[in-house]
């Protein structure tokens, strides 16, 4: 069944189509059910299977309003939309990460990559010429650009601006912009992939600042791109598979112009592009990361929700098969390969911002609270360890147990050789040495969302300030105070010059119980539940406060495809064994920009004691006194502890690679004497062990098999 852009009466019958979509897709009966969000957002579930997979996704069907920029017919109406950049002010430790951003590798790159010289790069030039002219200056443009916007730095924004400046000045008659040797790189046909991060880039400088410049340059080059034949969207490795980015684009400018071919056009690039939707395509790290997401993108022209299910089926393929371990990435050291899904399998950071764009991009489109939930919790507990705590370096690869980062080869227990998990600022990790600087910036942009009923929603939980338009057109601003993910209060204080009716939508985790809401101080009876958005509509007053309590929990999941490893949440956060770290400069490449590798100097093999009935009651929840540290994703920073009883598994070791030894299965014996060992926030956690085996005593209880052709000196 092709899915085209125009749905007659797509607005008014969603339902309609839902349900004639669910019975030619092979759904269960009764595959649309009630929804338990807002009404007025949801038109319902549409429960069917997508290869093979049981998918239910709720049909986004909200009015055609909104104070923002809202999809224009035929394009289905956006549940929540993306407010100005800049009308959201960072605060707390997410501010300080962006500080950090700013004054580490991201802010000085210049310093550092040869791909960053205006002199010598296609990009700075009038005609295109020159040196370097692929993806690594867009790549970092694209988060250099918002990284100074989202902080108000001039500086920042006036290097960036330098760029855009060049860039604008590159495009030809004929509407082609940008580096003259891409129109022919992949074998006399051109490859537009770099393109497709600069229109990102120009896109959030007209957020930013209006430049009446832009959508005429854009409308240009989209112009030239229709023009083009279909095998343009089929060329090449990396534009086919990540063309979905340019149909984001397609809508994007549509919306601001109301110009049709671009439909057109976003209909060409979907049908010609690699076909994500019919399933995976490619098993690629960071074009699973950002591909995944291509027919949830279409959603938004072909109003089909299977297009929306197909998103969810493709993300739940992977992690089904290569993320079944803590963390919310996946196996996927540059590749996913069968037989390397074990948590010592690392995730590119490339790929890993690249997965948090995707769920906040999905987030706006269907309005699914489960796409919030997984852009905090790789967030939280999977992007900071990326990186060193100064943001002066990064490593290629962050994985889920991971107890020595040497720069030391890893092949082929990781699929690519060479240092891949010591940190370094330089090339040695080319593409996320720039791709890394969107990943904290587009968060802090999407912490709050407009809605389509004139409201607001609080997507990310952060302490932050937002101005934006409500009810009738009324600026109000809300100043959010917390300290969450490592507290469980959210408090909200108004500001408005007159009284304003408009719905507030709060975002309820799917971890989340017994959450609870006060107006003023007085407790509000809305529906609550997990996985949900709680709706606060009334007429508010200066002055009003609002305080949210999330409820945090000690949680025990356990990982069947994984030898019934367990992790050991705390509401959002995910805990990893607290190692010791000796960190060692190695090189002396630049004396100002070290490179690290970071040692383990406790032991690390351990299982765990749990209560077989009660396994939460294992734990014990230290919280330290205090305000919160400025950078809480550092072990000695650790706002929050978790004790519990363990012992040691001695034949568990690191391998002849000095790579942790792969998890065997639960539960384990072990004649070692029980101790107490302290658990950390995983993203506090450069070291971590997140996976653990469980320690038995009865006659299920197997023996850790000492490996002892790869072993190495006992830990």
């Amino acid at each position: 069944m092709r899915r085209t852009l125009v749905l007659a009466g797509l607005c008014v019958l969603q339902m309609t189509v839902a349900i004639a979509l669910a019975q030619n897709s092979g759904a269960r009966p009764g595959g649309v059910e009630n929804q338990t969000q807002s009404a007025a957002q949801f038109a319902g579930k549409i429960a069917t299977n997508v290869n093979g997979l049981e998918v239910t996704v709720p049909i986004p069907h909200p009015p055609r309003g909104g104070l923002y920029v809202q999809s224009h017919a035929p394009l289905v109406a956006a549940p929540f939309m993306k407010l100005p950049i800049g009308a959201i002010t960072p605060r707390g430790w997410l501010r300080h990460q962006l500080e950090l951003e700013a004054n580490g590798m991201t802010g000085r790159l210049k310093e550092l990559s040869p791909w960053l010289d205006f002199e010598k790069s296609s990009w700075a030039s009038p005609d295109g010429s020159g040196k370097f002219g692929w993806e690594e200056m867009p790549y970092w443009l694209k988060g250099f650009g918002d990284l100074g916007y989202v902080l108000k730095d001039q500086a920042l924004i006036a290097e960036g601006r330098k760029w855009i400046e060049a860039i604008l000045k590159t495009q030809r008659d004929d509407g082609y912009y940008g580096p003259r040797m891409l129109l022919t790189s992949l074998q006399g046909k051109p490859d537009l992939w770099p393109h497709m991060l600069v229109n990102n880039i120009l896109q959030s400088w007209y957020e930013y600042s209006g430049d009446d410049r832009v959508i005429p340059f854009l409308l240009k080059y989209h112009r030239w791109l229709n023009a083009q034949p279909p095998s343009t969207f089929s060329n090449g490795y990396w534009p086919r598979i990540r063309f979905g980015d340019n149909i984001e684009t397609c809508f994007w400018l549509y919306n601001r112009t109301g110009e049709s071919f671009l439909l057109e056009l976003a209909q060409r690039i979907y049908d010609n592009m690699a076909p994500w939707r019919n399933g995976i395509v490619n098993w690629h790290n960071v074009n699973l990361a950002q591909g995944f997401r291509a027919p949830g993108v279409f959603f938004t022209g072909s109003g089909a929700p299977r297009d929306l299910a197909q998103a969810e089926a493709n993300y739940r393929q992977l992690i089904d098969m290569y993320g079944q371990f803590p963390g919310g990435g996946f196996a996927g050291d540059e590749n996913c390969r069968p037989g390397f899904s074990d948590p010592r399998q690392g995730f590119e950071t490339c790929g890993i911002v690249e997965f948090m764009h995707s769920f906040e991009m999905l987030t706006k489109i269907s309005g699914d609270v489960r796409w919030a939930d997984r852009t905090e919790d790789i967030a939280f507990n999977s992007f900071p360890a990326a990186l060193t705590p100064d943001w002066k370096g990064l490593h290629y690869l962050t994985c889920a147990n991971q107890v020595q980062l040497d720069k030391n080869n890893k092949a082929p227990d990781i699929e690519n050789g060479g240092t891949m998990m010591s940190y370094s600022p330089f090339e040695v990790y080319r593409c996320c040495q720039h791709n890394v600087s969107h990943g904290w910036p587009y968060y802090a942009e999407e912490l709050w969302l407009a809605t389509a009923d004139n409201g607001l929603a609080i997507s990310l939980y952060s302490a932050s300030e937002v101005v934006a338009k409500v009810g009738q057109g009324t600026e109000i601003r809300f100043v959010e105070e917390t300290d969450y993910p490592f507290r469980d209060t959210i408090k909200l204080k108004l500001a408005t010059a007159k009284s304003v009716t408009f719905p507030l939508h709060l975002r309820i985790p799917a971890w989340a119980e017994d959450a609870q809401i006060k107006v003023n101080g007085k407790r509000q009876m809305v529906a609550t539940a997990p996985g949900s958005f709680a709706v606060l509509s009334r007429e508010w007053k200066n002055g009003d406060d609002v305080a949210i309590k999330l409820p945090m929990r000690v949680s025990v999941r356990t990982w069947p495809k994984n030898e019934n490893a367990v992790s050991v949440n705390y509401g959002p956060l995910t805990f990893s064994l607290k190692i010791a770290e000796n960190w060692e400069k190695y090189g002396n490449r630049n004396p100002n920009w070290p490179e690290y590798e970071v040692l383990p100097a406790s032991p690390w093999n351990y299982g765990l004691e749990l209560n077989p009935r009660n396994p939460e009651k294992s734990f014990k929840v230290v919280k330290k006194s205090g305000p919160l540290a400025e950078n809480p994703f550092i072990a000695a920073n650790a706002p929050i502890e978790l004790h519990a009883k363990a012992r040691r598994i001695p034949e568990w070791q690191m391998d002849k690679l000095n790579v942790v030894g792969k998890l065997q299965p639960s539960p384990v014996k072990s004649d070692q004497s029980t101790e107490t060992i302290t658990l950390i926030p995983m993203g506090a956690a450069r070291l971590r062990i997140t996976s653990f085996p469980v320690i038995g005593h009865g006659t299920d209880a197997r023996k850790w098999v000492a490996n002892t052709t790869d072993s190495k000196a006992k830990n």
